[in-house]
């Protein structure tokens, strides 16, 4: 259970979950995606939100990733998620988020506004508490914060 008030809030739990080739970050088209590797940005992430629990999940497969919505249910208070390629194509990740209880939070390091037209639609907005995006890897610690109330 969590309590919010004066900016102080225990037991926090928040689970990040990255989809397909986000294990390339910091490698691959650094111009859009920056030269930081995700597992690096995580341990500041960790750091700035010392008072957070937060676990990682990333996987280049779309059934895993519908496994790891279905377990946050009643296990974290908020779920990030970044579902790469799989926002624009899987309405099953849409389906997963919509049937949990959990909070979810779509989360994009590039602005799929400002990309291609094919990236403009996203099949699991609709499910999503909000939509973060085009912040770099800041767009993760703003999601973290939309937790705070």
């Amino acid at each position: 259970m969590y309590f919010y008030g004066r900016n102080y809030i225990l037991s926090m739990k928040i689970l990040i979950i990255n989809g397909p080739n986000l294990n390339l970050v910091g490698k691959r088209e650094p111009g859009i995606y920056g030269n930081m590797t995700f597992e690096e940005y995580l341990l500041h992430l960790r750091e700035f939100f010392s008072e957070i629990e937060i676990d990682y999940y990333q996987s280049n497969i779309e059934g895993e990733l519908i496994n790891a919505i279905h377990g946050a249910d009643g296990n974290y208070t908020g779920v990030l998620i970044n579902a790469g390629g799989y926002t624009h194509t899987s309405v099953a990740l849409g389906d997963a988020i919509g049937g949990v209880g959990v909070p979810v939070v779509e989360v994009h390091i590039s602005s799929i506004l400002a990309r291609e037209e094919f990236r403009h639609v996203s099949y699991i907005a609709s499910k999503c508490k909000g939509s973060i995006m085009g912040f770099g890897l800041a767009s993760y610690k703003l999601a973290i914060h939309s937790f705070y109330k």
